[in-house]
């Protein structure tokens, strides 16, 4: 997408940097780990939600319930999550994190996120002020938007 906006061009071209080391981050700690895109996508969904269960993870991903069933036993062999019975409903199985999940979680982001310790460190303080007001400035727009009802995937905090 080109624009005659230099403003505008500017943010395109910052947000195609940041998807690309953050994804290129993303991938190779997957890779690493052994971890499908739609694991860590579980993970990450898991951490908004006290529990949840297949179905709702199954609509959550657009796979079948036996699809997201076989990925949910993966998870629980590689010991990042624990199914158990429901209290308030014996019939249905709750799913949750476990600390290895929530380490995986914290990595993950480490990964997409650790190049700009680099990036950052070739700043002056000058810079980094300066920096700082604009990307508040430009934070606080975006929060004006509001936040879609699905698709935040960053946990509120760790």
């Amino acid at each position: 997408m080109s624009s005659p906006d230099p403003f505008l061009s500017t943010i395109h071209d910052w947000m195609g940097l940041i998807m690309h080391r953050s994804m290129r981050g993303y991938m190779h700690y997957a890779r690493e780990k052994g971890l499908s895109r739609s694991m860590i996508g579980t993970l990450f969904h898991l951490i908004h939600r006290d529990h949840t269960g297949v179905t709702d993870l199954s609509e959550h991903l657009g796979v079948s319930s036996a699809a997201a069933s076989q990925m949910l036993e993966r998870l629980v062999e590689e010991g990042l999550i624990q199914r158990s019975e429901n209290p308030d409903d014996r019939r249905m199985k709750q799913i949750i994190l476990t600390d290895e999940g929530h380490r995986v979680i914290k990595e993950t982001i480490d990964a997409r996120l650790g190049w700009l310790e680099e990036l950052t460190a070739n700043f002056s303080e000058e810079e980094k002020e300066q920096i700082t007001s604009a990307l508040e400035l430009i934070i606080n727009k975006a929060k004006e938007l509001g936040f879609p009802e699905k698709g935040d995937c960053l946990p509120k905090e760790f």
